[in-house]
């Protein structure tokens, strides 16, 4: 693991990242998803894609990269754009999981690689509509911390800060950003997925003009037990 620091407006951060294959021509920049860490990609894609330089990228906030301020992911894409110039490398392929989605289609690689990506604001279950007009209703007359009680097990051990991250990004609409998305893409979904629904991955298939998708057996981290079958895919369609 290395760190490498760097300044963006006029604040610093601490990126952690690791390099596996060093030296290989091309690289491909791994993007974890939310509440996780670029370990979880290791774990899936480090015995793969053996003739690639493989990047894995704490993004800020998450692992043992540092944030500095309440972000939106349009953010996250520009500080990820000047921590790769500061390494001197440019990516051609990015793979990116769930949020990590999101900023991987920000970064305008030449392939990209989206993982059950987050950007499809799916409609909301009654249930989930009623907490949310309960908690603005009771919201003046408690503290801050209260807002615990009803946020997303997502949260949990979560600082003030990427709680307030998490509420500006996890209902961005990146509908715009996938119908005009010039990428070489190949969408992977979990069939039973949870967290981002497959109707989520089909809809993203008919915004991003010649992608491909590929629906696989298992939930949001399906690719932990996918990843040969997606580097297999990936290959024998080519680059």
């Amino acid at each position: 693991m290395a760190k490498k620091e760097i300044v963006f407006q006029n604040s610093n951060y601490s990126l952690s990242y690791e390099i596996l294959n060093f030296g290989k021509p091309q690289t491909i920049l791994f993007l974890h998803g939310w509440g996780s860490n670029k370990e979880i990609m290791k774990q899936a894609f480090g015995q793969t894609f053996s003739s690639y330089q493989h990047l894995y990228l704490d993004l800020p906030g998450f692992g043992h990269s540092s944030i500095e301020a309440v972000i939106d992911t349009g953010t996250y894409s520009d500080i990820v754009h000047v921590f790769l110039k500061a390494l001197h490398v440019k990516p051609f392929m990015v793979v990116g999981h769930s949020f990590g989605g999101k900023v991987a289609t920000l970064l305008k690689p030449e392939v990209l690689v989206l993982l059950s990506s987050a950007g499809i604001v799916a409609p909301k279950s009654f249930k989930v509509k009623a907490k949310i007009a309960l908690f603005k209703m009771l919201k003046p007359f408690f503290p801050k911390s209260f807002y615990r009680f009803f946020a997303t097990k997502d949260v949990d051990g979560m600082s003030q800060t990427m709680y307030e991250i998490l509420k500006r990004v996890v209902n961005e609409d990146f509908s715009e950003q996938f119908l005009t998305c010039k990428a070489k893409t190949f969408i992977f979904w979990g069939k039973n997925d949870a967290a981002t629904p497959l109707a989520s991955g089909e809809k993203m298939h008919t915004l991003i003009t010649g992608s491909h998708f590929f629906p696989l057996e298992g939930d949001h981290f399906f690719f932990l037990k996918q990843n040969k079958q997606i580097e297999k895919t990936l290959l024998e369609i080519g680059f």
